[in-house]
């Protein structure tokens, strides 16, 4: 079930013996279990052990581990892998007051661990010393009916922690699961509270969502169950009054060349038909996107048709788009909106064999620069700009090649 030679695995392992060793319960917990059980490599191993968060520091010594999440009784243990292994202490949770967190905990058994947790198929325990797997909600049979189920009272869950409800939906998309009916009617009764969840816990979300295979489902659940009235408001009023929008939005999902969350809101934004610095700000304020994913967004945005007709556009028109940090974006957004609607690639393929010229073929040094008209006596002005932007343009058309050609062009235009 699990490759203990695997570094992380072979340290999780390590902890669960010792803990045992000690005299306490200790098991590998949540995501790991589920990902070994559905035949994947776990990315992360965490164990979950009756060991007070004091105990498991005095067994593995206090320069060996880190008190990140002691409040929570999670302390991270430090070996022979780069990456602490995470020993959490069986819990059961006080109020959740703010949405979030609860406002207080109480240590308990494996199984009130695992009822307090979200999803019946990140409840489970396994042992590996004893090769054991402990299902306390029913976690293996979701798994295999393909169910991503709410553990106990749907409600309850959603109502502790709002962030849930987006989970769940990326946990379907990401595995190709249903979300059990209780669980979605419960989402959607509560989606108009996602809100309470911080701007950087939903993008991070919708980062995950909208950059994976499962991105076309994501967004169909993300209508099913209102939750996009929430989180993006003009997609939601485009589903309304564009009747076409949804089917071309799953064709748009579908077809993306690239796993790359930008790529997928610059092509919804394009088929949306809207002013990308408005519907940017708009996401921006409510997933907290970084300055680059808003430019690169924008440059696709605006840049979709230009790189579609490349091959029959100036080359000065099309190298400053080819030639930008945002050039990979701008091409992958074009060539999955003609993937999914059926336009020619040539101009795709143009671009991206332009794309990968040395530099200084791609985007050579300018022939002029204001320095050269200064010293030839021309006194900087409005026009400078606009003389120099022509003379470049010609230069990457090659209707220029030299210096001399670039003076007497400029000489010309500015007398």
């Amino acid at each position: 079930m699990f490759d203990f030679t695997q570094p992380l695995a072979a340290q999780a392992l390590v902890v669960v013996e010792k803990l045992q060793q000690s005299g306490f319960v200790a098991y590998l917990a949540g995501g790991c279990v589920r990902d070994a059980l559905l035949g994947r490599v776990p990315k992360d191993f965490d164990v979950a052990t009756d060991a007070t968060p004091d105990s498991v520091r005095d067994i593995f010594g206090r320069r060996r581990t880190l008190a990140f999440g002691a409040s929570f009784g999670v302390i991270g243990v430090l070996a022979e892998a780069s990456t602490p292994t995470e020993v959490a202490t069986f819990r059961s949770d006080g109020e959740y007051t703010d949405g979030r967190r609860p406002d207080s905990i109480r240590f308990g058994s494996a199984e009130q661990d695992a009822i307090r947790r979200d999803f019946t198929i990140n409840g489970m325990f396994y042992d590996p010393v004893a090769a054991q797997l402990i299902d306390f909600v029913g976690g293996e049979a979701d798994l295999k009916f393909r169910l991503i189920r709410a553990i106990g009272d749907p409600e309850k869950r959603i109502n502790e922690d709002k962030l849930r409800m987006l989970r769940a939906i990326r946990f379907a998309s990401a595995l190709g699961f249903a979300l059990h009916p209780a669980t979605q009617a419960a989402t959607r009764q509560h989606a108009r509270e996602v809100t309470v969840v911080s701007g950087e816990r939903i993008g991070a979300e919708m980062r995950r969502m909208l950059a994976g295979v499962g991105t076309a489902r994501a967004i169909d659940l993300l209508v099913a169950t209102d939750l996009i009235t929430h989180i993006w408001p003009s997609f939601a009023a485009t589903v309304i009054e564009d009747s076409r929008f949804v089917a071309d939005v799953q064709r748009l999902a579908s077809g993306a060349i690239e796993n790359s969350f930008v790529v997928v809101v610059a092509m919804l934004l394009s088929r949306m038909g809207v002013e990308p610095k408005t519907a940017i700000a708009e996401i921006t304020d409510r997933w907290k996107l970084s300055c680059d994913e808003q430019r690169a967004v924008d440059q696709a945005v605006r840049n979709r048709d230009t790189l579609l007709n490349a091959n029959q556009l100036p080359w000065s028109v099309v190298q400053p788009i080819v030639s930008s940090k945002d050039a990979d974006t701008c091409i992958a957004t074009a060539a999955g909106w003609a993937k999914a609607f059926g336009q020619s690639s040539v101009s795709i393929a143009y671009c991206s064999i332009r794309r990968a010229w040395p530099q200084n073929q791609l985007d050579p040094p300018p022939l002029l620069t204001g320095d050269t008209l200064r010293q030839l006596g021309y006194t900087p002005g409005p026009n400078f700009r606009d003389v120099l932007q022509a003379i470049r343009n010609r230069q990457l058309d090659l209707l220029i090649a030299t210096e001399s050609e670039a003076i007497a062009l400029a000489t010309q235009m500015l007398s």
